[in-house]
Parts: C-alpha cells; sequence; structure tokens
C-alpha cells in the first residue's frame, strides 16, 4: 500500500513535466551543412515541430563529426544523422549515449538528382556513374524511369573507407570517356570531382525522406525520455548498529532518530521531484524516476542519501536501488539490493537493474576531505559531548541524558547543566526529546539524545 501510494503521488507530480518533457523533444542534426539546412527548414514545416527542438551541428569536413557532435550531446534526446557515412563515423569513436539514425540514401533522391541533371545540364543519364547506392535500388530505379542502365557504373557504400575510393572512381570513368557525369551523395567528393573538371551531380533526399527520419529520431527521442523517466525504488534501512534495542510508544530516542532520518532524507528528495514514505519499522522507501536519480548519484558513481544521513543524524544506513519495468519489478530488486547492501557494512549502495545486473555504488568522500583538510580545533561543546559519551560507555540507550545525568558527569549545578545541553543543541551536537511528565509536581524532565558522529 505505502509503494502505491508513493508511486501514485509521484507519478501525479510527474504528469505536468512528462507533458513538457513531450512536448520539448531535442534532436540533433548532423551533417554538412546545406543538408542541415535543409532538415532543419523541412522540420520546421511539420504537423509536430511545435513538439520538437531541432539542434544542428555542421560541420564541412566528414573527419569533424565526433567533435561536432560532442558539443550538443548533452542537450539532445535523439541525433538524425544527414546520411549513412555521417552516421558511420560517429559510430568508429564508440557507442553512441542517446539513439541515433540517419536519412537513408534511396532511389526517391536519385529521381530527383537525374531529373534536376537532364533539365538543367543537359546530362545523359544513360552514361553515368553513380555512388552510395547499391547496384539492385541503381536498377530498380533506372527500370521504373525506363532508361536502360547498360551504360551506368555503380560503386556501393559498404562504410566509411569505401568513400576514399569514390573520387577516383568517377575519375577514370569521366577521363576514359565511358560517362559524361558523375553522380556522388557525398560533399567533398563533389566539391573535389568539380575541381577537376568533372561534371557532378549530388543526391539528396527529397522532403519526404526527410519528413521519414525526423519523425523516427523523433521517436527514439520520445523513447529515450521515457526511458529516463521510469520509476526507480529507492530502500532506506537503519544499520543494524544504529537500531534501537527495543521499540515501543515509549522510545522517544527511537521516535527522534525515525524523524530525524525523514527529515535527511527529505533533504535530497525534494532536489530530485521524488517523494519518500515510511517502510517499515526502521526503513523508507523513496520513489523517484531513473533520470533523477542518475543524476542524484552522478552518472550511477556514488551512493545516494548516506552522506547526507551520516553528517545530518550521525548514524548508518544501508540502501538498496531498483530498477524495472513495471514498479512491482523495481520494487523486488530494490529488496534484492537492500538484502546486499546488509552485508557491506554501510560501505556502499546497491543497484540491481532491470536484467538482474548488480552494482556498487560507493560512498562520497567528500565530507570526509572537508574534515580532514579543515585545521580547526575542536570547539568546547564537542569536547564537553566527548567527555559526557566516554562516562556514558557506547550502548545508544545510554547516551539519552537529561539535566540531572549531566550535572552529576560534569560535576556542575543542574542550572549550568541545561545551559550545557542547550549549548550542544545549538551545535547540532545533541537532540531535545519530548518532554516526560513527572509523577510529582514541578518541571517535566526534559531529555536529550546526544549524537556521536
Amino acid at each position: 500500500m505505502v509503494l502505491r501510494e508513493a508511486v501514485t503521488a509521484l507519478l501525479g507530480r510527474m504528469g505536468g513535466d512528462m507533458e513538457r518533457l513531450r512536448s520539448k523533444i531535442a534532436i540533433g542534426v548532423v551533417g554538412p551543412h546545406d543538408l542541415v539546412e535543409q532538415i532543419v527548414h523541412i522540420g520546421a514545416g511539420l504537423p509536430s515541430a511545435a513538439s520538437l527542438r531541432l539542434v544542428g551541428a555542421s560541420q564541412p569536413c566528414e573527419l569533424e563529426i565526433p567533435d561536432r557532435l560532442s558539443k550538443i550531446l548533452s542537450t539532445i534526446d535523439a541525433v538524425l544523422f544527414t546520411g549513412p557515412l555521417q552516421h558511420d563515423l560517429a559510430r568508429q569513436t564508440g557507442e553512441l549515449p542517446v539513439p541515433a539514425t540517419h536519412v537513408p540514401v534511396s532511389g526517391a533522391g536519385l529521381y530527383a538528382c537525374l531529373l534536376r541533371g537532364v533539365l538543367r545540364h543537359g546530362i545523359d543519364p544513360a552514361r553515368i556513374s553513380i555512388d552510395s547506392l547499391s547496384q539492385d535500388e541503381v536498377a530498380e530505379a533506372y527500370d521504373e524511369i525506363g532508361v536502360p542502365a547498360s551504360g551506368v557504373h555503380v560503386c556501393e557504400y559498404l562504410r566509411p573507407d569505401s568513400v576514399r575510393d569514390f573520387h577516383g572512381f568517377h575519375e577514370r570513368l569521366h577521363k576514359s570517356g565511358a560517362t559524361g557525369a558523375a553522380v556522388t551523395t557525398v560533399r567533398s567528393v563533389a566539391d573535389k570531382l568539380a575541381d577537376d573538371g568533372v561534371p557532378v551531380l549530388r543526391v539528396k533526399p527529397t522532403t519526404d525522406t526527410v519528413r521519414q527520419s525526423l519523425d523516427t529520431a523523433a521517436l527514439l527521442g520520445a523513447g529515450s525520455r521515457l526511458g529516463e523517466a521510469q520509476i526507480a525504488i529507492v530502500l532506506v534501512e537503519l544499520g543494524a548498529s544504529a537500531r534501537p534495542t527495543y521499540s515501543g510508544p515509549g522510545n522517544y530516542w527511537q521516535q527522534e532518530l525515525k524523524l530525524s532520518l525523514h527529515r535527511a532524507l527529505l533533504a535530497d528528495v525534494r532536489l530530485m521531484g521524488a517523494t519518500v514514505a515510511p517502510r517499515e519499522e526502521n526503513s523508507y522507501v523513496v520513489t523517484t524516476t531513473v533520470g533523477a536519480l542518475t543524476h542524484a548519484t552522478e552518472e550511477f558513481t556514488v551512493a545516494p542519501f548516506m552522506d547526507r544521513v551520516r553528517a545530518d543524524v550521525g548514524v548508518a544506513v544501508d540502501v538498496g536501488i531498483g530498477l524495472g519495468h513495471t514498479a512491482r519489478d523495481a520494487d523486488a530488486n530494490a529488496l534484492t539490493a537492500l538484502e546486499r547492501a546488509r552485508g557491506s557494512d554501510a560501505a556502499a549502495a546497491f543497484l540491481v537493474g532491470d536484467d538482474g545486473t548488480s552494482l556498487s555504488l560507493p560512498l562520497r568522500q567528500r565530507r570526509k576531505v572537508e574534515v580532514e583538510t579543515e585545521p580547526e580545533t575542536e570547539s568546547k561543546a564537542v569536547k564537553v559531548r566527548d567527555r559526557l559519551l566516554r562516562h556514558l560507555g557506547d550502548d545508544p540507550e545510554a547516551m539519552v541524558v537529561d539535566a540531572e545525568i549531566v550535572a552529576e558527569i560534569l560535576g556542575v549545578a543542574q542550572r549550568s547543566a541545561r545551559r550545557v545541553l542547550q549549548n550542544l543543541v545549538e551545535e547540532g551536537l545533541a537532540w531535545a526529546l519530548p518532554p516526560v511528565k513527572s509523577p510529582h509536581a514541578g518541571r517535566p524532565r526534559q531529555p536529550y539524545r546526544l549524537v556521536n558522529g
């Protein structure tokens, strides 16, 4: 029931954000300037233009593609390359962190190119050389327009290295008189052929092909966003050493400890746009999204919540994180992760993904470094707290004191002991617990719990 209520609350909070999320799918368009400009212009006229944000990343040279792409990756949900060459060049540097597709080279673009060549330049379509397209695609296109293809020479695109042969392929055929013009899809090849005096036409995608490619990229981007919006469950449980030796309505230390843990979790949870609710007697459940959790864990490299709880509450917690296609799967994986975390001596959080893989997320070292680098000596309040703790021992229940106990340990009057306790509270070294009514007349007993950490 707690999980269902937390998920419902989170989904309600996510409702408006998800609507805005869908309305701003960012698509990076990568390739030569003229094609990027063409695609962005066509995209602006789509019925779905209001739900898309096109981010152009043009480059004059194919070798610059990885560098240009890296500059926009953090701002896009998917990437649309202007052709297969650009797509393959980008993938040579490693797996792309966002979904990607490219505008296909097809017979439709070839039709438009041949028509321009005939009408504007008087080129004979039966005596040309064509690169990038396959032999079958060219044969099918020529069959449809009713032109014999026996005098047409084709050099297919197989991989980025094959583009190096395109210029020599076209130039040799033209110099030998076998062709009257070259048809290419690669801008650098077209520019070099033109410089060498070879008549050249460049195949560009048709408007319909670009529309379909933009639709595909938008679907990939939406899928990426929905993946980030999947629900993640985080279970935070008091470590065994921090749990009280007995439970009950009269155990004010336990109640205050749970409230303090709740407050510490809320400090981080609010920044994530998540929800937190009691799970069992000694644990809480945080319901969030994969996207928010990715940010909170610094790309799944550090544990969430653990350093905050240690700093604010002074106790150790076990943290288990579960991801899944459904909330039930995520919860089951979180329980598995929590079980593994219990055996780590509160040194790391554990995450179990929807495919069953397990990941250990270590504690941040930030706070420890800050303390080590500060040359300041311990304050008087810290020394008093430590003196009290040494006298009381390690029993958590013994750390609950009042003015009478403090006066006896320090050898001062109770009035002075009350000032000492108030100072400890102001320094964050003690908590004021609910007052305890005395069976006799007079002021209620005011207990405090000393914070050891």
